[in-house]
């Protein structure tokens, strides 16, 4: 889930901070995700509901992808901070719709870019198609794309959906370092085994193994955001 989360420390030491956080959650995400992959490759029992998986994702293309990523990613995570007393006041229920709509919108673009790093670098679960596919996602489509437009996603939905305080930001100077690189390195420091477990399965398999991810990181994401508001309360 992006967060916005501007700091006066050195980029380097916040995104440390922001990594040694999710540190316990990230090594959680990372064990479901390689569990997921073992089982598929190594439990026959399994097969049946990775081939029912894969007919799902077939026949809704898209829709499957933007649908599921909207409940896992926002549609759950909400509810989660919607029902917890320290969250409810700064998750209002027309929030819910933004949720639901941003992570349909990444999990559409998700599926999108998926199938064209299979174009470009084939769909065999190998080191020599899944390492680059790692370092495209995680050094080219987030590093220049994913988190700064998530940020300013998030930026305005917290800013009351208004443009002017995002912008206001924006010109007091070295936004990307004050507010999406400290964030990049929690997530990096997550993500990067993860999506070498989501490459390392045929491409028809990938989104959903990305959403039950995407699920367990936002929810354990919404618990610490939680904890944090308690804390500071």
């Amino acid at each position: 889930m992006p967060a916005t989360n501007p700091s006066e420390e050195a980029p380097w030491r916040a995104g440390l901070h922001g990594a040694r956080a999710l540190l316990g959650p990230g090594l959680v995400l990372q064990a479901v995700a390689l569990a997921l992959v073992l089982v598929y490759y190594f439990v026959p029992a399994a097969d049946g509901m990775f081939a029912q998986l894969a007919v799902w994702r077939t026949a809704g293309g898209y829709a499957f992808s933007a649908l599921a990523s909207a409940v896992c990613g926002g549609v759950l995570p909400f509810l989660y901070l919607r029902l917890n007393p320290a969250t409810r006041s700064a998750n209002p229920w027309p929030h819910l719709l933004f949720f639901a709509l941003f992570w349909a919108w990444k999990g559409a673009e998700v599926d999108l870019w998926y199938r064209t790093l299979a174009v470009v670098f084939g769909s065999e679960p190998s080191f020599a198609t899944v390492a680059p596919k790692v370092i495209a996602d995680q050094f080219g489509y987030n590093l220049l794309y994913a988190a700064p437009v998530g940020n300013l996603c998030w930026a305005w939905k917290d800013a009351g959906f208004r443009w002017a305080p995002v912008a206001a930001d924006l010109r007091k100077g070295r936004w990307y370092v004050r507010s999406v690189l400290p964030v990049l390195c929690g997530v990096w420091a997550v993500w990067i085994p993860v999506v070498c477990c989501v490459y390392a399965l045929p491409s028809v398999l990938q989104i959903p193994l990305f959403n039950v991810v995407l699920c367990f990181w936002s929810l354990l994401f919404a618990h610490i955001l939680a904890r944090q508001n308690q804390a500071n309360s």
